[in-house]
């Protein structure tokens, strides 16, 4: 049996960290004086601040703008996240466990910045569960590119057509099944519904994390 590599998306997947997210973007607009909705949080979530900041702010923006406005937000992300802390989603622990003691390789491809991963794994003590940590820093192509995970497998000496990736957003979906990679995409959070997650390539889709056994995602691979 082929053993699969796994990769974790973070927000939404590994942890529930929308509403720290939201009230950020929401502070972060109220401070350059523009407007940001729910439905602009759901159109851009899994996406790089520097896309989120030109499709919602400035289309012009340059990368110091977009690196300026992008710490501002993550400054108030990270205040949020620190003061209120967060949890692992159901079937998390579970399965960081499982996919550990069955010896598979596992890695973060997320489009967060260094600094928001490092607190969220801090806080969650998992950082000892993955091969790779990469970050939206260190890619230049955001999801629905393939970078990231990418990225990831090879940092894990993984070959990309044995790794699973995890992920909740239809971008982040779309980014597995361009790197041809497997994927398994949860609803739970609830940013994107199970048929858009299908519709971008999910070869899983589930509730929650509790549903899913490790012999199914070896299944995939």
């Amino acid at each position: 049996m082929t053993i699969p590599a796994i990769i974790w998306d973070v927000d939404g997947t590994l942890v529930d960290t929308a509403e720290h997210h939201f009230r950020a973007w929401a502070r972060f607009a109220a401070e350059i004086g523009r407007p940001f909705t729910r439905a602009d949080f759901a159109a851009t979530f899994g996406m790089r601040n520097p896309e989120i900041l030109r499709k919602l702010f400035e289309p012009d923006a340059d990368d110091a703008l977009c690196a300026k406005w992008g710490e501002q937000k993550e400054n108030h992300y990270r205040a949020s996240v620190r003061d209120e802390g967060t949890q692992l989603l159901p079937g998390v622990a579970r399965l960081l466990k499982e996919f550990a003691d069955r010896g598979w390789p596992q890695a973060v491809g997320s489009s967060a910045p260094q600094g928001n991963l490092d607190l969220l794994l801090s806080v969650t003590n998992t950082r000892g569960y993955f091969g790779a940590v990469v970050t939206g820093d260190d890619v230049k192509r955001g999801k629905p590119d393939p970078e990231v995970f990418l990225t990831a497998a090879a940092q894990l000496g993984a070959d990309p057509r044995r790794c699973v990736v995890f992920e909740d957003a239809a971008a982040g979906v779309e980014a597995a099944r361009a790197g041809g990679m497997k994927c398994v995409a949860v609803t739970f959070v609830g940013h994107h519904p199970a048929d858009k997650l299908r519709a971008a390539g999910a070869d899983i889709v589930v509730g929650s994390l509790d549903e899913i056994t490790a012999e199914q995602v070896a299944a995939l691979v």
